[in-house]
């Protein structure tokens, strides 16, 4: 097989209603927050994830949208909720609304670093990481006691995609959610 098909066949895998993860006819949704430096870039990936022709504005304290598609002919669509932090790390506090245990599940981040600016890159990450993991912690602590099963759940799918062999993995406090680093305007640092 080529990598093309090992694609394609992944693809056709993730869409299978027949999956053991969704039961046909039940609506998928993930909720994803889009956080980094001012004019980093956030904005145009999501409209690019949402295929929108729109002309990116700049993001006021937090800014919600979101995308639907389905996977088949006659099924439920499937929903998308991106929400972006603007003002980089000014706003921080503001990941609370967004980040619940209502949601927690099928949350994560995308932290978008301007490669333009690398005199902020290593505070900005730092500041907004902390901030969030201290937040997701404190939805875990209180999930623990309210629906342990749940919170169990959440910390045994972040260690499973972990390399348990490597001889670090003992030194390792992995992220709580899912997490994507992006280095935006490369071009720009280039």
């Amino acid at each position: 097989d080529t990598l093309w098909d090992l694609a394609i066949a992944e693809v056709e895998k993730r869409e299978n209603p027949d999956d053991d993860d969704v039961k046909p006819g039940e609506v998928w949704e993930k909720s994803i927050l889009f956080m980094g430096n001012k004019n980093g870039g956030k904005t145009t990936i999501i409209l690019r994830c949402l295929e929108r022709e729109d002309s990116p504005k700049p993001t006021l304290a937090l800014e919600y949208t979101f995308g639907r598609r389905s996977r088949r002919h006659n099924t439920p669509k499937d929903v998308a909720h991106f929400w972006e932090l603007g003002g980089g790390t000014s706003l921080v506090e503001l990941i609370r609304i967004p980040i619940t245990s209502y949601n927690i599940r099928s949350f994560a981040v995308v932290l978008v670093l301007d490669l333009s600016k690398p005199n902020e890159l290593w505070t900005t990450m730092e500041n907004l990481l902390q901030v969030t993991r201290n937040h997701v912690n404190k939805i875990l602590t209180k999930l623990k006691k309210t629906n342990p099963e749940v919170a169990a759940e959440i910390k045994q799918r972040t260690w499973n995609n972990l390399q348990r062999d490597h001889p670090d993995s003992a030194l390792v406090d992995p992220f709580p959610i899912p997490l994507v680093i992006i280095g935006s305007k490369y071009d720009i640092f280039h």
